[in-house]
């Protein structure tokens, strides 16, 4: 059974810098209420080791990122699998306007010529030495209250996170996406050092329902570091104590994958 989420008793005496993690929460909330949530299209270029990367990084770089940002998507992230299943592949993050803006992108590109041809030595690869062995692609759209990406500082060597949570029901994957975006589980990531790029509910995949969400860190050792204070935080423990929010309740299985951007990445 599912329950409301009491983020006042939840939250009760964490702070932020002086000021309640509520308040801070509801402050950000207003911030972004007026704004649309994106939807994310996430590309895994699945690779065979040798020469593939080289040709995918050359057409991304060259050709589809700038592309992609004239046509209005972006800031692009592109990600090398360092920890995970997926290896070797490449994924591709591409914040959309609108889910029209998504559908809209293969005409934009095949009309844009600057795009056809710098990115001629990939797209019209030779089934002898394709440009990758194959492509999964998965659709997304922000949380209300985190509605854009959040792009970290840049200057500094980073690592990123992907995590994905899947859910028994759509009732039950609603309750975990109402922690994020509206019952303080986002709060406390960030005051425990738990920093988003994004929280996103999937809305194509092959065990849904589900949500995504990508943390960044400087390294390993502080994401280390970081996660063992949000997993002993009070306020943290009391809301995942609470009927209804436990994980056996709501949670099924996550999926985890360590990634490290390209030099080219805009995220």
């Amino acid at each position: 059974m599912s329950y409301p989420i009491d983020r006042r008793a939840v939250l009760a005496g964490a702070t932020l810098g002086g000021m309640t993690l509520a308040s801070a929460g509801a402050q950000a909330q207003a911030r972004s209420a007026a704004a649309t949530p994106e939807i994310y299209e996430l590309r895994t270029y699945h690779l065979v080791n040798g020469s593939m990367r080289a040709r995918l990084d050359a057409y991304l770089r060259d050709a589809f990122m700038p592309a992609a940002r004239r046509a209005g998507c972006g800031p692009i992230g592109v990600f090398a699998v360092s920890i995970g299943p997926a290896s070797p592949s490449v994924l591709v993050l591409i914040p959309h306007p609108t889910l029209a803006d998504f559908a809209a992108l293969p005409a934009r590109l095949a009309a844009d010529q600057q795009h056809g041809q710098a990115g001629a030595p990939f797209l019209d690869a030779a089934p002898s030495a394709p440009g990758y062995a194959s492509l999964d692609v998965k659709l997304m759209r922000a949380f209300p209250h985190m509605p854009r990406i959040e792009v970290p500082a840049g200057g500094a060597a980073r690592l990123f996170e992907l995590r994905t949570y899947f859910s028994p029901s759509d009732k039950t994957g609603a309750t975990k996406i109402e922690m994020f975006d509206t019952g303080g589980e986002t709060e406390i990531f960030r005051r425990t050092g738990l920093t988003p790029v994004f929280f996103a509910q999937d809305l194509t995949g092959e065990r849904l329902p589900s949500l995504t969400y990508m943390l960044t860190f400087p390294d390993l050792a502080t994401r280390e570091r970081n996660w063992r204070t949000f997993g002993s935080d009070p306020a943290w423990k009391r809301l995942i104590a609470t009927p209804g929010l436990t994980d056996p309740e709501i949670t099924t299985g996550i999926d985890n994958s360590i990634l490290g951007p390209t030099p080219y990445s805009q995220i």
